[in-house]
């Protein structure tokens, strides 16, 4: 649905009751036949903790022993370059 500016400014309420009944609406506010901005329900937001919780189960995903550890600050040129190190 478009709407003038003014317009709007005059169907506030109404717009906004609009948008409020009907979530899947989007009122487009125009100048000059140009939409500038649009009306629509907020998202909702999600509950606190949610993204910890999401994270929490991924990791219970992932396998327990990804292989063999190394060290590989004491070993980095070795990780860089090769076991011939830096080919001159």
């Amino acid at each position: 649905m478009k709407v003038s500016i003014s317009e709007a400014r005059r169907r506030l309420p109404e717009l906004v009751r609009l948008v409020r009944k009907d979530a899947g609406i989007a009122v487009q506010i125009t100048v000059r036949d140009e939409v500038v901005a649009e009306l629509r329900a907020a998202l909702p937001e999600p509950e606190p903790g949610a993204a910890a919780r999401k994270l929490l189960e991924l990791m219970r995903k992932l396998p327990k022993h990804r292989g063999r550890k190394t060290d590989i600050s004491s070993h980095v040129k070795e990780h860089l370059y090769g076991r011939g190190g830096i080919i001159r």
